[in-house]
């Protein structure tokens, strides 16, 4: 891919049987999950019992074969040019610091007043920044790996310093000024640190060693066309997997209170669609090329559910209002990315094109 990233739609590479297919995979993949959670009530306790503290061992192990291929293909030699850009460096940190955060704070209360815990749900996902998933939307929408690994890199740092003292200030602090209960959430720094190094420390390094390991020994050549080809269908089985696994964990309730669902989802969509739309023209207008602004928008848009739903576990406990609500955040996530990843061609199209 070009460094400017301005060929036309239709020179996207051609997409393999697995890649063709996408949508269609991951709902079967959906509805496969919800399946099982609602015709097999025991499957989520047996899902869960695979656990160590807060840490889905499964849901893990998926995660990080998801985003071991994209990470693997990064030229980490490159990354110096993400931080050198300071420009697009701050709009992308107060993007996911300031504005995402305060408007999924808006928007829970705004929805969900009448539903306090689900309420609460909602704002611990808008403060937990994506640092997984979003390598793989990246990855679709043909975003620039180097600056979403930069990105995602920074959003880890950011995250394990202020994720505790964000949600102080989210639950506790402003909810009165609103009318609402003040709630105390501890989680602590060493929790949040465990959780980043396992979701993107692995992956990284995963793909960091393999990456030099094998080009030493092997050669660029055989890395890119024989070992990238290998591996790259990795991501996509790791990802259906995955979403097989988070949607059996709720399927029943899904199947049972399906209004709340509805309830929870259509705040996630507006929140999805705007900070989707605001972060790609940010960097657009601040002079980003198609593949830099893709990897701002995803990197704003996504969240990191893994983060939320153990804070919300290990705070309100499994069958909390708020666990739920952590739970349906990705269940909407993963169609509504799919749908950014083509609207992001569509921009493409539309405004990087002459």
């Amino acid at each position: 891919m070009s460094a400017n990233n301005c060929a036309p739609a239709v020179a996207r590479k051609k997409l393999g049987f697995l890649d063709r297919y996408l949508t269609l995979w991951i709902f079967m993949a959906m509805a496969i999950g919800v399946a099982i959670g609602y015709l097999i009530p025991s499957s989520s306790n047996f899902i869960t019992s695979f656990s160590s503290g807060t840490t889905n061992i499964p849901l893990a192990i998926g995660l990080i074969l998801m985003m071991y291929p994209p990470l693997a293909k990064v030229r980490y030699e490159k990354m110096g040019e993400v931080f050198r850009d300071t420009k697009v460096l701050t709009v992308s940190l107060v993007l996911n610091w300031i504005i995402g955060p305060l408007l999924m704070f808006f928007l829970a209360i705004t929805f969900l007043r009448d539903y306090p815990e689900y309420m609460v749900g909602l704002i611990l996902i808008g403060l937990a920044r994506c640092i997984a998933m979003v390598v793989v939307w990246n990855e679709l929408a043909e975003g620039n790996r180097e600056y979403a690994a930069g990105l995602i890199a920074l959003n880890s740092i950011f995250q394990v310093m202020l994720y505790s003292v964000f949600a102080y200030v989210f639950i506790t602090v402003l909810p009165p000024y609103f009318g609402f209960k003040s709630l105390q959430v501890d989680i602590t720094i060493s929790e949040i640190a465990k959780s980043v190094g396992i979701y993107l420390g692995i992956p990284f390094a995963m793909g960091i060693i393999s990456r030099y390991a094998l080009i030493k020994m092997k050669g660029e050549e055989w890395f890119r066309d024989k070992f990238v080809p290998f591996i790259s269908p990795i991501t996509l089985i790791a990802l259906l997997f995955t979403i097989v696994i988070m949607f059996s964990l709720k399927g029943n309730l899904i199947v049972q209170i399906p209004m709340d669902v509805v309830r929870i989802s259509i705040p996630l969509i507006i929140y999805f669609s705007i900070m989707f739309s605001v972060s790609f023209f940010a960097g657009k207008y601040f002079g980003a090329d198609y593949s830099r602004s893709t990897s701002i928008a995803f990197t704003a848009t996504g969240n990191n559910f893994e983060l939320a739903i153990a804070v919300a576990i290990g705070v309100f406990g499994i069958n909390s209002g708020q666990a739920f609500a952590g739970v349906i955040g990705p269940l909407v996530e993963v169609p509504a990315l799919i749908a950014l990843v083509n609207l992001a061609f569509w921009f493409r199209k539309k405004y990087y094109t002459s």
